[in-house]
């Protein structure tokens, strides 16, 4: 039977060789159809049966080939472990070094806040809406506060702390009130500005009012700006970014040798140096006038804003001299001029002719009248024909009236006044026709025309002072001429 090429399959029947390879396939492929076929549970048993037939097959093959793939093997295991002993050491040499030793330090533990500190903190934290209220004309804050829920006593009891008296009996349209209220609507906080750079934050809860301030910071900014008057000076400074404030600072600066009701020209032209207040990136104002050109009918004035050692802060010209005179040229912010000084003048209610011996400034009843110079009250009462009358000494031969006023400030007489101080208020008392101030100005008793008199020069600054004025007067000058030099360029 060892030489037959036939075997026995099947019982009886004999099958060639060939036939057997064929019957092997279908078998084999039967095998794999039931084995696809076979429930998940049994695919271990596969699996195993899968692994074992690849292990008898591996074994089968010749030697020969069981060592080339086993050399293969083994030189990829080596080339894994010396690329695994080289790598971490690469690695390891772009890293930062790492300290190996540590220092411990003891540092202080920041103490719990107290009880009453918690519930401030609870209260403001809370999920609050905050509603701002802008601040009207007319409005006061009590009637604010009552719109708000607030109650009052406890204004009566913000108001028992007189850092905050300025900030909620002087209030001023525009200014803001902030009110917090929780979800079910009753109050829980409220905020205002008690200055520019404190603000204070009230909250309520059952222990009580709690009061918290807050510092703000306030900066300053130095802004520049140029004009060129075509209708009026606040046209221009408005179209140059200055506010109306900032207008009658700068008219304030240069009043006493301009007069802006009647000197002022079509041409005329400024540049100003001031600075800005602002908070938290808001601007809040114009703040002062540090330097400023005016070009008023060709000639130029220059006025430096200085501290001296006193304290004292005043502007100056440019060459260390006060730009504020011995007297005002008008002691009233005045509407128009309805009466020169004259030396004959129909009188408009005697009908006759006679020296009108000052100037009438028209202005609304009630409008402020200035103390022109430094001085003493030397009368204060009624005079026939001015009504209501001041007379002001001011020494060194130099006195001034003041008439028709409405009524008198809280001056008495021998009182001394300061130059700009409030003395009364224009009226129509006497013999006039309308509101209007009559300003007299006297040298040794005889009268002299307020416009056109030649006032007293104030003291230049001493050699001390004027050293010192000069150094820092120095780059705002060399500003304000960069600042014209480049407005005349860009004209041309």
């Amino acid at each position: 039977m060892q030489g037959l090429s036939y075997g026995a399959f099947a019982g009886s029947k004999l099958v060639p060789q060939t036939n057997r390879v064929a019957h092997f396939i279908r078998l084999s492929a039967h095998r794999a159809a039931r084995g696809r076929r076979l429930p998940r549970r049994h695919f271990h048993i596969y699996k195993s049966h899968v692994v074992h037939s690849w292990l008898s097959k591996v074994a089968s093959v010749p030697m020969s080939w069981r060592h080339r793939h086993w050399l293969l093997v083994g030189i990829v295991l080596t080339a894994v472990a010396i690329i695994g002993l080289i790598a971490p050491r690469g690695a390891n040499a772009t890293r930062d070094p790492i300290a190996s030793e540590f220092i411990t330090l003891n540092l202080p533990v920041p103490p719990l806040p107290s009880s009453d500190e918690q519930n401030t903190v609870a209260s403001a934290s809370a999920d609050v809406e905050w509603q701002t209220v802008t601040v009207q004309s007319g409005q006061t804050v009590g009637s604010i506060f009552r719109g708000q829920g607030v109650s009052g006593n406890v204004l009566q009891s913000l108001l028992q702390d007189p850092a905050n008296t300025n900030a909620l009996v002087r209030i001023h349209p525009g200014e803001e009130f902030a009110f917090a209220h929780a979800a079910d609507g009753h109050l829980t906080a409220l905020r205002f500005d008690r200055d520019e750079k404190n603000q204070v934050t009230v909250t309520f809860d059952a222990a009580g009012v709690h009061q918290d301030v807050a510092a703000r910071d306030v900066e300053r900014r130095t802004e520049v700006a140029h004009g060129v008057v075509t209708d009026s000076l606040f046209d221009a400074a408005n179209r140059a970014g200055m506010d109306d404030a900032m207008v009658i600072k700068l008219a304030d600066a240069f009043g006493y040798d301009i007069d802006f009701a009647q000197d002022l020209r079509p041409g005329d032209s400024f540049t100003v140096i001031y600075d800005s207040v602002w908070r938290e990136g808001e601007k809040l104002r114009d703040g002062d006038i540090l330097a400023a050109y005016f070009v008023n009918r060709g000639k130029r004035f220059s006025a430096i804003r200085y501290a001296d050692g006193r304290g004292a802060t005043m502007f100056y010209s440019a060459d260390g001299r006060p730009l504020r005179k011995s007297f005002l040229r008008t002691p009233v912010e005045f509407t128009r001029i309805s009466s020169f000084f004259s030396h004959a003048r129909m009188h408009p209610i005697l009908g006759r002719m006679r020296a009108h011996q000052g100037v009438d400034y028209a202005a609304p009843t009630g409008t402020p009248v200035h103390a022109a110079g430094d001085g003493r009250i030397v009368f204060r009462g009624w005079q026939n024909g001015y009504g209501n009358v001041v007379i002001i000494d001011h020494g060194r031969h130099y006195s001034t009236l003041y008439g028709h006023m409405s009524r008198f400030a809280s001056e008495r007489v021998g009182q001394r006044v300061s130059q700009g101080q409030t003395i009364g208020y224009v009226g129509m008392t006497g013999l006039a026709t309308g509101p209007h101030l009559h300003y007299e100005f006297r040298v040794d008793g005889v009268h002299r025309n307020p416009l056109t008199v030649t006032l007293p020069k104030p003291e230049p600054l001493p050699a001390t002072e004027l050293a010192r004025f000069k150094q820092q007067s120095a780059p705002m000058l060399a500003k304000l001429d960069k600042l014209d030099s480049l407005q005349l360029a860009s004209a041309k």
